[in-house]
């Protein structure tokens, strides 16, 4: 019978060597990688860190963001410190070695142990976004209601001959890229740095002409700290007549492009040059070898939406999204919501009824306070 001994579980801050040491060993993506963890952790003014579990050659390894509670009530309330985990903007996810994903005894300890180290560090609650390719075979390998599916999102098949790639884009977006072409439009892939501040208008345009919320809006500090990433972020660009008309912001690690954030002009909007520059982008990223080019989902995982049905047009390819939501402490959960309903006046079931989760974070409960 395999067990896990206290030194197979190990709670690591950012500058820890295994950190690099592990995702050296596993595939795993920018999102997992101590330096996009540190941007995020400055960010949204939390803690990186992240959990190690191992047995010989089978890994579990979880990077997240530790969040302190006393931003619901002040910790007179609460007595002493709470805190709660989750993902950076992305999907970080779980990443698995193979040996990890052929054994279940060693997954179901694993995810006990990650449960039980989560509580013994004062965490109540857990929300992980699951990356949808590393993890999408998380609902094969786990027990059916370990994760909740959000939704899909869409890939594009980079290992696909050229021509099977645009065989498979729908014939409104072929059209529109042909468009594009017509019109002088070019795209190229360029150094972020070299393009700086066109990026950062044309984002800003993008975010204002959509009424992002604003989570969606990021300061300069935050767009500067990426060029962290060295030759893992890359931007890729349209220009027509030397003006760049659109931009968007892509990661590649391990055989995975991931587009970040991306936007385009006003003026240009009607051309819709963003077709073109994903069609691009694709075919930069398979002749550098790549397997996929990620472009995620609707909003909130929406496979309804305008923004998914837009994505979808580029690729047959889909993938689950699902999250992880652990209550890894249930007394601390219940009385941190009990706490924000005394605050609020508001009644505790009524809190409950929130899908958003953890229940005393949910936007409800802001709209209740506002009210």
């Amino acid at each position: 019978m395999l067990t896990l001994k206290k030194e197979n579980v190990q709670s690591l801050n950012i500058n820890s060597p295994l950190w690099m040491e592990t995702l050296q060993k596993i595939r795993h993506d920018v999102y997992q990688f101590p330096e996009y963890l540190t941007i995020e952790a400055i960010r949204t003014k939390t803690v990186p860190e992240a959990i190690l579990i191992s047995e010989g050659d089978k890994i579990f390894f979880v990077p997240y963001l530790l969040r302190n509670c006393n931003d619901i009530t002040s910790n007179e309330e609460i007595g002493t410190e709470f805190f709660d985990i989750f993902s950076p903007y992305g999907y970080p996810g779980i990443i698995l070695s193979p040996s990890a994903i052929s054994s279940r005894e060693f997954l179901e300890l694993a995810m006990a142990k990650f449960q039980e180290t989560l509580k013994d560090k004062g965490v109540c609650s857990a929300f992980l976004r699951l990356h949808p390719i590393l993890n999408d075979n998380f609902g094969e390998i786990f027990p059916s209601d370990t994760f909740v599916l959000n939704g899909q999102t869409v890939s594009m098949d980079l290992t696909l001959s050229e021509e099977k790639i645009w065989a498979h884009t729908r014939k409104g977006h072929q059209s529109t890229i042909n468009k594009c072409k017509r019109l002088g439009f070019t795209a190229r892939t360029v150094k972020f740095e070299e393009y700086f501040d066109e990026f950062i208008a044309i984002y800003g345009e993008t975010m204002n002409r959509v009424h992002a919320s604003e989570s969606y809006y990021f300061d300069n500090e935050y767009f500067t700290s990426l060029f962290k990433l060295g030759e893992k972020l890359h931007l890729c660009i349209v220009e027509s007549e030397e003006q760049i008309i659109c931009a968007s912001l892509f990661f590649e690690s391990c055989g995975i492009v991931q587009a970040h954030l991306g936007g385009t002009k006003n003026e240009f909007l009607s051309q819709s040059p963003f077709n073109l520059l994903l069609h691009h982008a694709r075919l930069w990223g398979k002749e550098r070898g790549n397997e996929y080019l990620h472009i995620g989902g609707g909003l909130g995982g929406s496979t309804t939406d305008s923004l998914f049905t837009f994505k979808s047009g580029f690729s047959r390819q889909k993938h689950n999204f699902l999250t992880l939501r652990l209550v890894t402490d249930s007394e601390k959960y219940a009385h941190l919501i009990e706490l924000r309903a005394k605050a609020l006046n508001a009644d505790t079931n009524t809190m409950l009824k929130s899908d958003f989760f953890p229940t005393y974070r949910s936007p409800l409960i802001n709209k209740i306070e506002e009210g």
